[in-house]
């Protein structure tokens, strides 16, 4: 009659362990980060009802960027909505070589009045949201200025976006023939 060999005989058991290294992760090919996060509250006859809305940037700093808002019961879940939405309103940025804008815009959307034009050897001049827009797009060489006094970051990112917009239907003139 043959023993029966202990485990550690046998050497270790490998059935339903995870493996050893991990793979490494497979990089997202969009950039996002999150410019406002709220938490909405609305009364309802047995209670308070909580839900989270999310604004959020999306882009891949290579000349493509968007803007997206989510409402979720909870954050994860409206940060899911919020990129998705994002996605859905990408758009593609008119750049100069040097990773600039050919010329200056300005837009307005809500209440927000943004300004944006090239910076050359400056960096990304710009504060709030619209800094976070320039970011992801790629833009290296710009300046951006709030013109209005609003503090909303979701609609300061949307003029920042509508401003970058009017770029689209500018292309650059080639002068030499």
């Amino acid at each position: 009659m043959e023993e029966k060999k202990s485990t550690t005989e046998r050497g270790p058991r490998r059935q339903g362990r995870r493996p050893q290294r991990r793979e490494a992760r497979v990089k997202p090919e969009f950039d996002q980060k999150i410019v406002s996060i709220r938490r909405v509250t609305r009364v309802m006859a047995g209670g308070r009802r909580f839900s989270f809305a999310v604004s959020l940037v999306a882009g891949n700093r290579k000349g493509q960027v968007g803007v997206g808002q989510g409402k979720a019961t909870d954050t994860p879940l409206a940060i899911e909505k919020a990129f998705r939405d994002a996605k859905k309103n990408m758009i593609t940025v008119n750049m100069t070589k040097d990773m600039s804008i050919p010329h200056d815009v300005e837009a307005k959307y809500a209440a927000s009045w943004v300004k944006i034009r090239p910076a050359k050897g400056k960096g990304i001049l710009a504060g709030s949201s619209v800094r976070t827009v320039l970011d992801l797009a790629g833009l290296k060489e710009v300046g951006a200025k709030l013109l209005s006094r609003s503090k909303n970051s979701a609609n300061n990112a949307y003029a920042a976006i509508k401003a970058l917009k009017k770029l689209e239907s500018t292309k650059l003139k080639s002068w030499h023939k």
